[in-house]
């Protein structure tokens, strides 16, 4: 199965380290769902007709390692290898779209792709407007601790008495409130202090010059941190609510739906869809089994 990747990256995600599931709320990509209205119903596309096509085409942002990125002139990624997966079985090309994420729901129901990859988490705005296929990515935020603390700090009640990072206006940012109450009901000691920074690598070189104890942000980019630097971090699990990417689609197209929840089934079954995590992330991922719901 071959894969085209066409136009230059259109833009950089403005909401990269923004755009994951916090205690209270989800928080969605600045502009991605304002004044946007679902549309007129299009006549529905089946797998059948994917397949009489010849072509499934993926709208993707080629800027969000480890999901969709550029190495030259190619698109690369789990997202890129997830999809390959997906559609084997039907024997298609799969077009990556480059686009700009901003704007990336509307050009979905412009009919410019077939689908949305590059871990689109579930909001309840985005339920409302999108059709979704159960999860293949997990998006939660979690903690990066030095490698040499991992040992004592184990959960979030290892972080009593000590320092937290985070970036200003972050998921993580908007979490620090209920963190604190968790973590003194839960230990009889909050953190000693939450240290705010104007970005994420503020607050890493913070971790690493022994400033803060443990910095949030989600797993996905906290994979990358560990990866860039071997042996320097940690990452501890379960800090954040779980939440997860899905694979969007029009509302209409309940056929491609269906088949998609039956590949990723297939692939967790079978355990490929792990395989890929560990190659792209260097961890297993968590995946509910059903789409979440937002009350």
């Amino acid at each position: 199965m071959s894969l085209t990747a066409p136009g230059p990256a259109a833009s950089r995600r403005a909401f990269l380290k923004l755009s994951v599931a916090t205690l209270a709320v989800v928080a969605a990509a600045p502009g991605l769902l304002v004044g946007l209205t679902h549309p007129a119903e299009a006549a529905p596309l089946t797998i059948e007709a994917i397949k009489k096509a010849g072509v499934v085409r993926v709208g993707v942002e080629a800027a969000y390692r480890p999901f969709t990125f550029r190495e030259g002139s190619a698109i690369v990624g789990y997202d890129v290898d997830l999809a390959k997966e997906l559609f084997a079985p039907l024997g298609v090309k799969v077009e990556l779209i480059d686009t700009a994420w901003a704007g990336v729901i509307p050009a979905l129901y412009a009919g410019n792709f077939d689908l949305i990859m590059t871990s689109l988490t579930y909001t309840k705005e985005r339920i409302a407007k999108v059709g979704y296929s159960i999860p293949y990515a997990e998006a939660t935020q979690e903690m990066l601790v030095r490698a040499s603390d991992a040992g004592t700090i184990k959960s979030l009640d290892g972080m009593a008495g000590k320092i937290l990072g985070v970036k200003l206006g972050s998921a993580g940012d908007t979490m620090k409130t209920a963190l604190q109450d968790k973590l003194k009901a839960d230990t009889g000691k909050g953190f000693s202090e939450i240290k705010t920074y104007d970005d994420h690598p503020a607050a890493y070189m913070a971790l690493a010059q022994g400033s803060v104890d443990g910095v949030i942000n989600s797993l996905a980019t906290l994979t990358q941190v560990v990866k860039d630097a071997p042996g320097k971090y940690a990452i501890v699990r379960d800090i954040g609510p779980r939440n997860w990417a899905g694979i969007g689609t029009r509302k209409e197209d309940v056929d491609l739906i269906a088949y998609l929840d039956e590949r990723i089934n297939a692939l967790k079954a079978n355990g490929e869809i792990y395989k890929l995590q560990e190659k792209w992330f260097g961890v297993r991922m968590q995946l509910a089994d059903k789409i979440p719901t937002f009350s």
